[in-house]
């Protein structure tokens, strides 16, 4: 049964930086596109950050561009999102996620399997 599991989230100044982890379990994970969604109070769930399977290609929300990294370990089934540059307008529940096969991000939809959540918070 495929697992991911997302760690690192928690509360920092604006202007600082976390990293967030996702390892995931139970999946061929090379055969996955991996993305970072993040939902804020009262707001749907969007896409924030997505890489492809080698980690060649990435893609970033407009509004994350030049401040977050999403990275892939393929030998440690893990995925990461390193956040530089936190605004408060960042805070949320941030999610893995996994789409088989090829995807330019997309909606959760189009996604097979989800984390549980870690949170982010950023103060002002």
């Amino acid at each position: 049964q495929a697992q991911l599991v997302e760690s690192g989230g928690g509360l920092v100044q604006a202007g600082g930086s976390l990293r967030l982890s996702c390892a995931a379990s139970g999946l061929s994970f090379r055969s996955y596109f991996m993305g970072w969604f993040r939902q804020a109070p009262g707001k749907e769930r969007e896409f924030a950050a997505g890489i492809n399977w080698s980690g060649g290609s990435t893609y970033y929300t407009d509004s994350v561009k030049g401040r977050f990294t999403i990275s892939r370990d393929n030998a440690k089934n893990t995925v990461y999102l390193q956040m530089n540059g936190l605004k408060p307008e960042d805070t949320a529940v941030y999610y893995c996620a996994a789409h088989y096969g090829v995807i330019r991000g997309g909606p959760p939809r189009d996604y097979n399997y989800w984390g549980q959540g870690t949170q982010v918070t950023v103060s002002s």
